[in-house]
């Protein structure tokens, strides 16, 4: 699409005198970093997962997780493949939009919409759970409702006044919490682990638990899962897409899967289902009044995992404050979760424009993170009744992922170009490549979602309301404010005038080894630092047609990386945040114009061909095919001469 947008020509800034200071550690996401970041909201689950699914599953709870844990593979798959084409924070509603169109991708948004909302509330409901062992009156109402409540204000004020995370205390804590997990695992099979009581015992096949509760258990483990959404909100963030968001789901994917799948044998071994009156109870899956761990069960693992003393009681304290810690950062995240796509709604009028409005002091999305954040997860905390919150997340979570992986099968039927990334295993009917695995997980996640439906009532009517709401409120916007029809994708447009400095919030920047990207980047570092805003350095890896799209070319990467590097080291200088992506493509005009639409980039800044170097055109071939196709302002920064 040509660009109406101005372009200018303009003369570069002068360059710093001082050296530029050597990178230390990286800065950018790659595979691990991504990895640890994903743990640390899909790992928490476990503090509440596991006691909420063992009411229910009772001796089966580890067979459930083991297919929950399938469908979740196939879930994750759907999901790096879609991130790899559409490397954008948005997840299910981001891949809905490219594949059928605004309706459903607004559909999509509002059900995830749901899951943070429940995620915010049932995440720091548990957090007082896990600090009752300083005080024994937070595990149980109201002193947990007030305390969860405390936590989701004092959260949604911090994002409000715009305080960062410290990223790397996000990651360590991650690797801390898997390295406690799997020590309570290795632990337990040293100590108590008991096959016999595991695979025989606890078992009562159609009784302990019925067949109706057993399938109604596996929607309510997927509970576990919570935060896949989160490698989708950090694609942005990554150097390499193809390569570092494939790896680090399967790994977040394999590890989780690995702690689902062993935690409650131990759990069950030190916690077995006895026959109590009329029927069959785990103390794993019981509430506090009687005698049960349903709201702290790791707390309840460790006081039943052989320990004893002083030893027990460190285990004990050890294990609280981890619980309450990595909760607590997981209430943050689906806070900011919340903000970040009630943006994003907003930029695709799919809600008012004033939920995109920034605070005029902080310059925060305040409005969204009172709304969502705060008030609607403050309504469905008070009822302080964890097994609603589950169900409740069962429904939001089964239609996101249904429509994901919809998405993702609708967009293999496309002729379209090579992509970076093609999940597995797929077959090949009528020239197309099918995704098994997309098939395969709308069919589970569509089959969870009516079994909650069915089966739950508070949650099919809550849901179902959510739902309702949203589609009548967008249709309502749609159709009498914006004068916008349902299904067309169309973006806010960028103010200009006294709200430019509020609106150009993102800027993409091309580079490649020469001077001309660093003009360019030092002038949009000055933008960058008047205006807050973040830049992207983009740098192109022409592959040859005789190669496939996701070679690996050793010389050009390093080159590649060198330049990304230098790029992030000029943004240190002006105190500008620099994310650093890496596109492999065969035209590197067309992956730039690419790369602007999915960021929704508000400005292109490029570097122009030195000038004495003489050239049939004005620009290169990459500029000018920028400058006529560009989605957005494009701003041409003209090198200075330089000596030969």
């Amino acid at each position: 699409m040509a660009s109406d947008a101005p372009t200018a020509t303009v003369a570069a800034p002068p360059r710093r005198g001082r050296r530029r200071r050597a990178q230390g550690l990286e800065r950018v996401l790659g595979t691990p970093a991504l990895f640890a970041t994903a743990y640390g909201n899909v790992g928490s689950s476990i503090y509440y997962a596991l006691g909420l699914v063992a009411g229910i599953a009772l001796g089966l709870t580890p067979l459930v997780f083991v297919i929950s844990g399938l469908i979740f593979a196939a879930t994750a798959a759907t999901y790096a493949e879609g991130t790899v084409r559409y490397p954008e924070a948005g997840g299910s509603s981001s891949f809905a939009r490219h594949a059928f169109n605004e309706f459903v991708s607004f559909a999509a948004a509002w059900a995830q919409m749901l899951n943070y909302v429940v995620t915010i509330a049932i995440s720091a409901f548990f957090v007082p759970h896990y600090l009752s062992i300083f005080w024994e009156p937070l595990k149980t109402n109201p002193w947990d409702i007030i305390g969860g409540v405390v936590v989701i204000v004092f959260l949604v004020a911090l994002n409000i006044v715009g305080i960062k995370e410290a990223a790397g205390l996000n990651i360590f804590l991650a690797v801390i919490d898997f390295g406690t997990q799997l020590l309570l695992v290795i632990i337990g099979f040293v100590l108590i682990f008991d096959p016999h009581v595991v695979f025989h015992r606890n078992i009562h096949w159609g009784v302990a638990p019925t067949w109706t509760n057993f399938l109604l258990a596996i929607p309510i483990a997927m509970i576990a899962y919570t935060g896949i959404e989160t490698v989708s909100n950090l694609a942005e963030e990554a150097r390499d897409p193809p390569r570092d968001i494939p790896r680090s789901i399967s790994w977040v994917a394999g590890a989780v899967f690995a702690i689902y799948f062993t935690l409650p044998l131990v759990a069950l071994s030190a916690l077995p289902v006895k026959h109590v009156g009329h029927g069959y109870q785990t103390l794993l899956g019981e509430p506090p009044d009687k005698h049960g761990f349903a709201n702290d069960p790791v707390l309840g693992l460790v006081e039943n995992l052989g320990l004893h003393g002083h030893v027990l009681s460190a285990a004990k304290i050890y294990v609280g404050i981890l619980a309450a810690t990595i909760l607590f950062i997981a209430t943050n995240a689906g806070v900011i979760g919340a903000s970040r796509i009630t943006y994003a709604m907003a930029t695709y009028r799919q809600l008012p424009e004033r939920f995109r409005r920034l605070h005029p002091t902080f310059k925060t999305p305040w409005l969204s993170l009172v709304v969502f954040a705060g008030i609607a997860s403050i309504a469905v905390l008070l009822p302080g009744q964890v097994n609603f919150l589950g169900d409740l997340y069962a429904f939001g979570a089964m239609l996101s992922f249904t429509i994901a992986h919809a998405a993702v099968i609708a967009l293999r039927t496309r002729r379209e170009k090579e992509i970076g990334f093609r999940a597995r295993p797929n077959v090949r009917l009528g020239g197309i490549d099918w995704p098994l695995f997309a098939i395969f997980g709308a069919f589970g996640t569509g089959a969870a979602w009516l079994v909650v439906v069915v089966q739950k009532p508070d949650a099919r009517w809550t849901g179902l309301a959510w739902i309702a709401l949203g589609l009548i409120t967008y249709a309502m916007y749609r159709k009498y404010i914006a004068h916008l029809p349902l299904r067309e994708t169309v973006r806010a447009p960028v103010v200009i005038g006294k709200a430019v400095a509020l609106e150009y919030r993102s800027i993409l920047v091309p580079v490649k080894p020469g001077r001309m990207s660093q003009e360019a980047l030092d002038f949009a570092c000055r933008l960058a630092a008047q205006r807050r805003t973040r830049i992207a350095a983009l740098a192109v890896l022409a592959i040859p047609l005789e190669l496939s799209i996701d070679s690996t070319l050793p010389n050009e990467d390093a080159e590649a990386y060198e330049v990304l590097d230098a790029a992030h080291a000029i943004g240190e200088l002006y105190g500008v945040d620099v994310i650093e992506r890496l596109v492999r493509a065969r035209s590197a005009g067309r992956a730039i114009v690419e790369e602007a639409k999915r960021r929704g980039t508000e400005i292109i800044v490029m570097g122009a061909p030195r000038r004495d170097r003489p050239r049939r055109t004005i620009f290169s071939d990459t500029v000018d095919y920028v400058l006529k196709n560009a989605p957005c302002r494009v701003m041409v920064v003209a090198a200075g001469r330089q000596a030969a």
